[in-house]
C-alpha cells in the first residue's frame, strides 16, 4: 500500500496560500467598493513653520518675510589669511627629503598647505617652526619662501 503524497507540511502550506488568497481578494473587492477614493482636499498635506506635517492650511498671518541676499546656499569661502604683508606661520607636520615636498599646517586658521623643496629659503625637517607666503597653483595652495623660525 502506499503512502499519501500529502504530509501536514503540505496541508499547512496549501491553507496558509488559499488565507492568502482570500484575503487578496477581500482587499481588492474593498478597493472596487470605495471606487471614489479620496478627493484631493483629503490628500493635501502641509508644513508648518516648524517643519512638521500637518493637515490644516498654514496661517497667514504668521508668513515671515526672507530678503533672497540672506540665503546662504553654500559654506562663505573664508580669506587666505590674514592681511598685512602675507607672512604666516606654521608647523611642519611631514617633509620627506628624497621626494622633495612636505606639508605644513597653518597655527591660525589649522589649514594644511603644500611645501616643495623648490620654495624653501632653509632647510626644514619635521616639526619645525616656520613662517611663509601662502601662493595658489594648480592644485590648491602652497607655501613659498619659508624660513625657519629662530
Amino acid at each position: 500500500m502506499a503512502k499519501s503524497q500529502e504530509t501536514w507540511n503540505k496541508k499547512e502550506a496549501e491553507k496558509k496560500k488559499e488565507k492568502k488568497r482570500k484575503e487578496k481578494e477581500q482587499k481588492k473587492e474593498e478597493r472596487k467598493a470605495n471606487k471614489g477614493g479620496n478627493s484631493l482636499d483629503d490628500m493635501m498635506a502641509y508644513v508648518d513653520e516648524y517643519g512638521n506635517i500637518t493637515s490644516t492650511p498654514p496661517d497667514p498671518t504668521k508668513k515671515i518675510k526672507v530678503n533672497e541676499e540672506d540665503i546662504q546656499i553654500s559654506i562663505p569661502k573664508h580669506e587666505d589669511g590674514p592681511k598685512g604683508d602675507g607672512m604666516r606661520t606654521g608647523t611642519v607636520t611631514f617633509f620627506n627629503e628624497s621626494k622633495g615636498y612636505g606639508f605644513i599646517k597653518d597655527k591660525d586658521t589649522q589649514e594644511s598647505i603644500f611645501v616643495h623643496v623648490k620654495s624653501l629659503i632653509d632647510p626644514i625637517k619635521e616639526n619645525s617652526r616656520v613662517t611663509y607666503k601662502v601662493e595658489k597653483s594648480p592644485k590648491g595652495l602652497s607655501a613659498v619662501e619659508v624660513t625657519l623660525v629662530k
